[in-house]
């Protein structure tokens, strides 16, 4: 008896340890560091079926967003790592204007939260702002007829894991 509670108390710290520290989860988001030596975290929905969000953001969106893959950044003046991914939004801009819509919600204060919850509403991206607003530096691409989330980028200034997807995107419309 003496000896299988030793051996209890020697694996419970052991399986607990394995627990906290996500080593036995496999969707688990990958974090990696990006060319400007940031850590970014990369969370793509078809890659990681266990993500905490949604791979839906509750239906298609509104017939004005229709056509053009949507990209949505949600973004505060304050953010540091929200500064660091704006010259690749800029440039994702510049590279897709006409073929792609883009929406930035501003949660740099309650007042401009509220504003763009109101816009997520009437937009169709609600139930995607409300669970992310708290997630600054957060930019999706979502199909707008579906309402599939296709990507979504957590920190990451690398033009190319948003072009690779805004490509492919485009090419099936």
């Amino acid at each position: 008896m003496k000896i299988n509670s030793i051996s209890l108390l020697t694996i419970a710290p052991i399986l607990t340890l394995a627990l906290v520290t996500g080593c036995a989860n496999p969707c688990a988001a990958k974090t990696k560091t990006n060319s400007s030596g940031l850590e970014t975290e990369t969370v793509k929905n078809e890659k990681n079926p266990c993500a905490s969000i949604s791979k839906n953001v509750g239906g298609p969106l509104s017939k004005e967003m229709q056509g053009k893959p949507v990209v949505v950044d949600i973004y505060a003046t304050w953010c540091s790592a929200c500064k660091n991914i704006a010259p690749t939004l800029s440039e994702l801009k510049e590279k897709y204007a006409g073929e792609a819509e883009f929406i930035v919600f501003d949660v740099t204060n309650k007042s401009s939260v509220d504003k763009a919850q109101m816009e997520a509403e009437k937009l169709g991206l609600g139930k995607f702002f409300a669970a992310n607003k708290s997630k600054t530096a957060l930019v999706a691409i979502i199909d707008p007829e579906t309402g599939k989330i296709l990507t979504l980028q957590h920190k990451n200034s690398n033009l190319a894991d948003y072009t690779s997807i805004l490509d492919s995107a485009i090419a099936k419309k």
